[in-house]
Protein backbone atom coordinates (compact mmCIF):
# COMPACT_ATOMS: atom_id res chain seq x y z
CA UNK A 1 0.00 0.00 0.00
CA UNK A 2 1.47 3.11 -1.04
CA UNK A 3 0.99 6.26 1.46
CA UNK A 4 -2.02 8.81 1.04
CA UNK A 5 -1.57 12.16 -0.30
CA UNK A 6 -2.87 13.48 3.45
CA UNK A 7 -0.21 11.12 4.95
CA UNK A 8 2.36 12.36 2.59
CA UNK A 9 1.63 16.10 3.25
CA UNK A 10 1.45 15.51 7.34
CA UNK A 11 5.08 14.02 7.07
CA UNK A 12 6.47 17.16 5.11
CA UNK A 13 4.53 19.45 7.65
CA UNK A 14 6.50 17.82 10.51
CA UNK A 15 9.58 18.11 8.92
CA UNK A 16 9.41 22.15 9.07
CA UNK A 17 11.08 23.51 12.72
CA UNK A 18 8.77 25.65 14.30
CA UNK A 19 8.56 27.37 17.90
CA UNK A 20 10.85 25.29 20.27
CA UNK A 21 8.89 27.05 23.22
CA UNK A 22 5.63 29.34 23.83
CA UNK A 23 2.86 29.98 26.49
CA UNK A 24 -0.51 30.74 25.69
CA UNK A 25 -3.59 31.05 28.29
CA UNK A 26 -0.70 30.04 31.26
CA UNK A 27 0.81 26.73 30.05
CA UNK A 28 3.64 26.00 28.39
CA UNK A 29 3.94 24.35 25.00
CA UNK A 30 6.81 22.79 23.72
CA UNK A 31 7.48 21.32 20.24
CA UNK A 32 11.56 20.44 19.98
CA UNK A 33 14.40 19.46 22.50
CA UNK A 34 16.76 22.67 23.66
CA UNK A 35 19.14 20.90 25.13
CA UNK A 36 21.79 20.67 21.96
CA UNK A 37 21.90 17.59 20.07
CA UNK A 38 19.15 15.68 21.70
CA UNK A 39 16.65 13.96 20.65
CA UNK A 40 13.64 12.32 22.43
CA UNK A 41 11.60 9.09 21.20
CA UNK A 42 8.12 9.44 22.35
CA UNK A 43 5.32 6.67 22.61
CA UNK A 44 1.92 7.78 22.60
CA UNK A 45 -1.12 5.56 23.84
CA UNK A 46 -0.32 2.90 25.74
CA UNK A 47 0.34 1.11 28.45
CA UNK A 48 0.18 -1.48 25.11
CA UNK A 49 1.43 -4.92 25.11
CA UNK A 50 5.02 -3.58 23.33
CA UNK A 51 6.20 -1.61 26.50
CA UNK A 52 8.49 -3.57 27.64
CA UNK A 53 9.96 -4.62 24.59
CA UNK A 54 10.74 -0.58 23.51
CA UNK A 55 12.25 -0.27 26.82
CA UNK A 56 14.50 -3.31 26.38
CA UNK A 57 15.48 -2.21 22.75
CA UNK A 58 16.07 0.87 23.92
CA UNK A 59 18.50 0.37 27.03
CA UNK A 60 20.46 -2.17 24.65
CA UNK A 61 21.39 0.50 22.42
CA UNK A 62 22.09 2.80 25.25
CA UNK A 63 18.63 5.57 24.59
CA UNK A 64 16.07 6.29 26.60
CA UNK A 65 12.29 7.10 25.51
CA UNK A 66 9.05 8.94 26.41
CA UNK A 67 5.86 6.98 27.20
CA UNK A 68 2.68 9.50 26.95
CA UNK A 69 0.08 7.10 28.70
CA UNK A 70 -3.81 6.95 28.49
CA UNK A 71 -6.14 6.36 31.19
CA UNK A 72 -8.21 3.77 28.47
CA UNK A 73 -7.86 3.92 25.23
CA UNK A 74 -5.88 0.58 24.00
CA UNK A 75 -5.99 -0.77 27.67
CA UNK A 76 -6.75 0.33 31.17
CA UNK A 77 -4.27 1.96 33.09
CA UNK A 78 -5.31 -0.17 36.22
CA UNK A 79 -4.88 -3.60 34.62
CA UNK A 80 -2.14 -5.56 36.71
CA UNK A 81 -0.20 -5.74 33.20
CA UNK A 82 -0.28 -2.40 32.17
CA UNK A 83 0.86 -0.77 36.26
CA UNK A 84 3.30 -3.00 36.09
CA UNK A 85 4.74 -2.44 32.92
CA UNK A 86 5.10 1.89 33.92
CA UNK A 87 7.05 0.45 36.43
CA UNK A 88 9.25 -1.16 34.29
CA UNK A 89 9.79 1.46 32.22
CA UNK A 90 10.28 4.43 34.66
CA UNK A 91 12.44 2.03 36.93
CA UNK A 92 14.54 1.49 33.67
CA UNK A 93 15.18 5.12 33.05
CA UNK A 94 12.51 5.76 30.93
CA UNK A 95 10.06 8.56 31.30
CA UNK A 96 6.21 8.43 31.89
CA UNK A 97 4.00 11.29 31.20
CA UNK A 98 -0.04 11.65 30.40
CA UNK A 99 -1.72 11.53 26.79
CA UNK A 100 -5.09 12.04 29.04
CA UNK A 101 -7.78 9.60 30.26
CA UNK A 102 -9.81 8.91 27.26
CA UNK A 103 -7.76 10.20 23.98
CA UNK A 104 -10.58 12.71 23.38
CA UNK A 105 -10.03 16.12 20.86
CA UNK A 106 -9.35 18.12 23.82
CA UNK A 107 -10.22 20.98 21.50
CA UNK A 108 -14.25 20.19 22.01
CA UNK A 109 -14.36 19.93 25.84
CA UNK A 110 -15.54 22.14 28.20
CA UNK A 111 -13.02 23.17 31.01
CA UNK A 112 -14.60 21.26 33.71
CA UNK A 113 -14.61 18.13 30.81
CA UNK A 114 -10.24 18.88 30.14
CA UNK A 115 -9.68 19.11 34.20
CA UNK A 116 -11.41 15.82 34.56
CA UNK A 117 -9.29 14.18 31.26
CA UNK A 118 -6.12 15.15 32.62
CA UNK A 119 -6.35 14.75 36.59
CA UNK A 120 -7.52 11.17 36.09
CA UNK A 121 -4.67 10.04 34.31
CA UNK A 122 -2.06 12.55 36.50
CA UNK A 123 -3.67 11.18 39.66
CA UNK A 124 -3.78 7.55 38.09
CA UNK A 125 -0.15 7.82 37.41
CA UNK A 126 0.65 8.94 40.82
CA UNK A 127 -0.72 6.24 42.50
CA UNK A 128 1.38 3.59 40.01
CA UNK A 129 4.13 5.39 40.37
CA UNK A 130 4.29 7.48 43.96
CA UNK A 131 4.71 11.03 42.03
CA UNK A 132 2.80 13.07 39.47
CA UNK A 133 3.99 13.70 35.54
CA UNK A 134 5.16 17.02 35.09
CA UNK A 135 4.51 16.49 31.09
CA UNK A 136 1.94 16.08 29.51
CA UNK A 137 0.61 15.26 25.33
CA UNK A 138 -2.82 16.43 24.04
CA UNK A 139 -4.17 13.72 21.60
CA UNK A 140 -3.42 14.64 18.05
CA UNK A 141 -1.29 17.28 18.90
CA UNK A 142 -4.54 19.51 19.41
CA UNK A 143 -4.52 22.29 21.54
CA UNK A 144 -6.35 25.82 22.25
CA UNK A 145 -5.70 28.32 24.84
CA UNK A 146 -7.86 26.77 27.05
CA UNK A 147 -6.29 23.22 27.20
CA UNK A 148 -3.06 25.40 27.77
CA UNK A 149 -5.13 27.29 30.80
CA UNK A 150 -5.43 23.82 32.22
CA UNK A 151 -2.34 22.73 31.48
CA UNK A 152 -1.16 25.67 33.44
CA UNK A 153 -3.30 24.77 36.19
CA UNK A 154 -1.89 21.23 36.70
CA UNK A 155 1.57 22.75 36.93
CA UNK A 156 2.50 21.00 33.82
CA UNK A 157 3.99 20.90 30.42
CA UNK A 158 2.84 20.40 27.08
CA UNK A 159 4.90 18.59 24.14
CA UNK A 160 4.52 17.93 20.58
CA UNK A 161 6.79 17.32 18.28
CA UNK A 162 8.39 17.90 15.15
CA UNK A 163 9.01 14.68 14.07
CA UNK A 164 5.89 12.84 12.61
CA UNK A 165 6.97 9.08 12.08
CA UNK A 166 3.01 8.83 10.46
CA UNK A 167 2.42 5.51 11.88
CA UNK A 168 -0.99 6.58 13.32
CA UNK A 169 -2.09 7.59 10.01
CA UNK A 170 -1.12 4.56 8.01
CA UNK A 171 2.01 5.59 6.69
CA UNK A 172 4.12 2.49 5.33
CA UNK A 173 7.61 2.01 6.69
CA UNK A 174 9.20 3.67 4.15
CA UNK A 175 7.47 6.99 4.20
CA UNK A 176 8.28 6.50 8.21
CA UNK A 177 11.45 6.39 7.97
CA UNK A 178 11.99 8.64 5.25
CA UNK A 179 10.38 11.44 7.27
CA UNK A 180 13.41 10.95 9.92
CA UNK A 181 15.90 11.28 6.84
CA UNK A 182 14.04 14.94 6.18
CA UNK A 183 14.39 16.34 9.77
CA UNK A 184 18.01 14.62 10.46
CA UNK A 185 18.85 16.16 7.31
CA UNK A 186 18.00 19.57 8.38
CA UNK A 187 19.87 18.98 11.64
CA UNK A 188 17.75 21.04 13.84
CA UNK A 189 19.63 21.59 17.58
CA UNK A 190 16.77 18.50 19.23
CA UNK A 191 13.55 16.07 17.87
CA UNK A 192 11.13 14.81 19.47
CA UNK A 193 9.64 12.53 17.96
CA UNK A 194 6.31 10.88 17.59
CA UNK A 195 5.27 7.13 17.23
CA UNK A 196 2.19 4.88 19.27
CA UNK A 197 3.23 2.01 20.62
CA UNK A 198 0.56 0.15 19.31
CA UNK A 199 1.87 -0.27 16.21
CA UNK A 200 3.89 -3.26 15.34
CA UNK A 201 5.58 -2.34 11.88
CA UNK A 202 6.41 0.97 14.01
CA UNK A 203 8.23 -0.86 17.17
CA UNK A 204 9.56 -3.56 14.91
CA UNK A 205 10.50 -2.07 11.58
CA UNK A 206 10.90 1.81 12.50
CA UNK A 207 11.86 2.44 15.83
CA UNK A 208 15.18 0.32 15.24
CA UNK A 209 15.26 2.70 11.80
CA UNK A 210 15.21 5.75 14.05
CA UNK A 211 17.48 4.84 16.89
CA UNK A 212 20.43 4.01 14.51
CA UNK A 213 19.47 7.10 11.82
CA UNK A 214 19.32 9.96 14.85
CA UNK A 215 22.58 8.25 16.58
CA UNK A 216 24.95 8.27 13.35
CA UNK A 217 23.62 12.10 12.96
CA UNK A 218 25.15 12.52 17.00
CA UNK A 219 21.81 12.66 18.51
CA UNK A 220 22.01 11.77 22.26
CA UNK A 221 18.59 9.32 23.04
CA UNK A 222 17.44 11.11 26.17
CA UNK A 223 13.90 11.98 27.71
CA UNK A 224 11.72 14.72 26.86
CA UNK A 225 12.46 15.99 30.50
CA UNK A 226 16.06 15.56 29.77
CA UNK A 227 16.10 17.07 26.25
CA UNK A 228 14.70 20.46 27.86
CA UNK A 229 16.83 20.08 31.05
CA UNK A 230 13.60 19.99 33.39
CA UNK A 231 12.44 17.59 35.78
CA UNK A 232 10.06 14.53 34.86
CA UNK A 233 8.16 14.38 37.80
CA UNK A 234 6.82 17.15 40.66
CA UNK A 235 5.99 16.72 44.39
CA UNK A 236 2.64 16.89 45.34
CA UNK A 237 0.35 14.53 47.15
CA UNK A 238 -1.13 10.82 45.49
CA UNK A 239 -4.94 11.08 45.68
CA UNK A 240 -7.08 9.11 47.60
CA UNK A 241 -8.01 6.08 45.68
CA UNK A 242 -10.70 6.95 43.34
CA UNK A 243 -10.67 3.57 41.17
CA UNK A 244 -14.83 4.03 41.62
CA UNK A 245 -15.29 6.88 40.16
CA UNK A 246 -16.77 7.76 36.82
CA UNK A 247 -13.84 9.38 35.45
CA UNK A 248 -11.35 6.65 36.88
CA UNK A 249 -13.69 4.10 35.04
CA UNK A 250 -12.56 1.56 32.43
Amino acid sequence: MIASSAVVLALALSVSAGVTQRKRGGGQLVTSCTVPNTAALTFDDGPYMYMTEIVDMLKANDAKGTFFVNGHNWGCIWEETNMQNIRYARDNGMQIASHTWHHKDLNTLTLDQLRSEMSSTNDAICKILGTKPAFMRPPFGNYNDDVLSVVGEMHQTAVTWNLDSGDSMGAEVSAQNQACDDVIAQHPQGIISLQHEVYEPSVHQVLPSYISKMKEAGYKLVTVAECLGMEPYFDGECPVSKRGDDSYAC
